[in-house]
């Protein structure tokens, strides 16, 4: 007993004296997101905060295969704080729907909520349709193509909960994210569009793109004559992704503390929040108690869609 009672001393001091040094080195965040989204947005929004730690922060983008890429080089990252990950709700759809080189959420260990946004359907001005009503009238008399993003992603989950709701046939056609299938749209590529609100928004701002319905439990601020989907005839309809920073599983509570702490005082930041607020993004600051409770929700919440949907990763 008093071996290993030692030995949890010598543990709780080491972790204390890596706490107080920390960082010692560059800080890496690694966006697992294709370039110029939202994640990568919310990414170099708090980097100034952690580089006030004492270290440069350096933000990669590690894209492909629904995130997994870049949250599997995390994964086996060295557990110290020097290496994190931006999390999204992709880390609670993907092990849900597919075989990770790694043990799911439990690979890694929260460190702070920061933002979410709500996703929109928006179509091509081409398309003679103003409400929702009008798009579900048209999607049951023939298919109709809607851009998305990756089958196991939260966007496109959410997009087949509202398939299965409205009985339309609309055909969900995946894109590497949410920027790529609003760039489909403007293209001319599909004629709607499901995907976060700051990726689209610009484009409605304008005039490329019409807004239809947010997904949100309110309306948005910068879309105040857009109803919510729950608004315009399906009670309950909510959908939001989510962002936030995750560590690898082992990284030492005291270094997570400090990380959050300067995480969560970057969105009292009043040029953050200005940033966030000018694309539809809500701050959602969560410690990383509050933040591991927020996935474990979330994946709970996601395995039920699964289940009702019948969706599968390609």
């Amino acid at each position: 007993m008093r071996s290993i009672t030692l030995a949890a001393a010598t543990l709780f001091a080491a972790a204390a004296v890596m706490a107080q040094t920390f960082p010692s080195r560059p800080i890496h965040i690694v966006v697992p997101n294709p370039p110029g989204g939202t994640v990568e947005l919310v990414a170099r929004s708090i980097a100034p905060a952690l580089e006030a730690l004492g270290q440069p922060v350096v933000v990669e983008l590690k894209p492909g295969g629904n995130s997994i890429i870049g949250l599997d080089s995390v994964a086996r990252a060295s557990p110290d704080g020097h290496t994190l990950v931006m999390a999204t709700t992709a880390l609670a759809t993907t092990p849900l729907l597919t075989k990770l080189p790694f043990d799911g959420m439990n690979a890694f260990v929260p460190v702070a909520g920061i933002a979410s946004t709500p996703n929109i359907f928006a179509v091509h001005p081409s398309l003679a349709v103003n409400n929702l009503a009008e798009l579900v009238a048209m999607a049951r008399k023939a298919p109709l193509n809607v851009a998305s993003s990756t089958p196991a992603s939260a966007i496109n989950l959410a997009a087949a909960r509202f398939k299965l709701l409205s009985q339309g046939d609309l055909n969900l056609v995946p894109y590497q994210g949410g920027v790529q299938s609003v760039q489909a749209v403007v293209a001319g590529h599909a004629p709607v569009v499901f995907a976060p609100v700051s990726d689209a928004l610009p484009h409605i701002a304008s005039g490329r793109l019409r807004a239809i319905a947010v997904s949100s439990a309110q309306r948005q601020p910068l879309l105040g004559s857009v109803p919510t989907i729950a608004e315009s005839g399906y009670a309950g309809f909510q959908a939001v992704q989510w962002f936030g920073v995750a560590a690898p599983a082992g990284t030492p509570k005291a270094v997570i503390d400090k990380l959050a702490a300067a995480i969560l005082g970057a969105l009292e930041n009043p040029e953050v929040r200005d940033r966030f607020a000018a694309l539809g993004i809500q701050p959602m600051p969560l410690g990383p108690a509050a933040f591991g409770e927020h996935m474990r929700a979330e994946s709970k919440a996601f395995a039920e869609v699964i289940r009702a949907t019948g969706i599968k990763a390609e």
